[in-house]
């Protein structure tokens, strides 16, 4: 029988995402590389155009939902996860469903549009939960080594 996993420290779950920042950043550079390309190499963010400003920052939103969502369904860890032996689960210990992943990337926005603070309320919850784990029902476990 396998002993029940604990919930993972803010730390840990902050050492994660900066890990998680590296395949971002080539994700995001690959969206630009191929927004040059549709528009024949001129990509200006400070663009007058408001079409072409929301049209490339959606891109970018996309393809960063895209890598969480796929990730936290398709195995429960990001590429940050699994170097600090981390896994997200519903509160039953099951996958998150594609909507209840969707749900948690679109809410762990919103706790980090509040300065951070849905985050930073792992470090005062009993379990460990960020306000957009309350909100899904979901929880970072620390895997056992």
């Amino acid at each position: 029988m396998m002993p029940p996993a604990t919930p993972a420290p803010l730390w840990l779950r902050l050492a994660a995402a900066v890990y998680d920042l590296f395949p971002l950043i080539g994700l995001w550079m690959l969206t630009v590389g191929l927004a040059m390309l549709a528009v024949h190499g001129g990509v200006d963010v400070a663009h007058p155009s408001p079409l072409y400003r929301s049209g490339l920052r959606a891109a970018l939103l996309a393809v960063t939902a895209a890598y969480f969502v796929l990730s936290w369904v398709r195995g429960g860890q990001t590429i940050g996860m699994r170097a600090w032996r981390l896994r997200v689960v519903s509160a039953d210990g099951a996958p998150l469903t594609w909507r209840r992943a969707l749900a948690r990337f679109l809410l762990a926005l919103c706790s980090l549009a509040a300065l951070g603070l849905g985050y930073m309320w792992c470090a005062i919850d009993a379990r460990r939960r960020g306000w957009h784990d309350i909100a899904c029902r979901s929880t970072v476990v620390r895997l056992g080594s």
